[in-house]
């Protein structure tokens, strides 16, 4: 199984269709609209025009799970999303990434280290995930680090399909 075998609604509902990515690389984060961490936004919108044409999408996957930063309506989200940061690329429902209820997305993720070597759950907002164009995780980075920082800019052009 890959992600791209995972159901998981649009934020305005609606099936998000994950297999629609097969052959694409894929930026998994867990986003939240009230966290200091919340102006990544910015560098993901450029990440998603920098590389869409080449095969690429960001997918944020609002979370309210770490201090209730997420607390807004799929309406709410979008809203803030576009008129804050202009974000284009898609967005999920709002999902639980750890614990019983983790979301199977998420399930599917968290087993994948990062440099540091950390696997399991999600520390905190913005962790973000590569997904590969055959659906395997291809790199974890940490919730800081920043989308446009050389490792995940390299990592992601490594990733495009060819």
């Amino acid at each position: 199984m890959s992600v791209f075998d995972v159901e998981i609604d649009g934020l305005r509902g609606g099936s998000a269709d994950l297999g629609q990515y097969q052959g694409k690389a894929v930026l998994v984060v867990n986003v939240a609209s009230k966290c200091g961490l919340t102006p990544q936004y910015s560098g993901l919108e450029r990440l998603q025009e920098r590389f869409a044409e080449r095969g690429f999408t960001v997918l944020g996957v609002p979370c309210n799970q770490f201090m209730g930063q997420e607390p807004g309506t799929p309406d709410e989200i979008a809203e803030f999303c576009s008129t804050t940061y202009g974000v284009s690329f898609p967005l999920t429902e709002k999902v639980e990434v750890n614990g019983d209820d983790r979301h199977p997305l998420y399930r599917e993720l968290v087993g994948t280290p990062d440099a540091d070597g950390h696997t399991g759950d999600i520390r905190w907002n913005f962790e973000k995930f590569l997904i590969g164009p055959d659906g395997a995780v291809a790199a974890r980075f940490a919730p800081q680090a920043e989308p446009e920082s050389a490792e995940v800019v390299a990592a992601i052009e490594e990733t495009l399909p060819t």
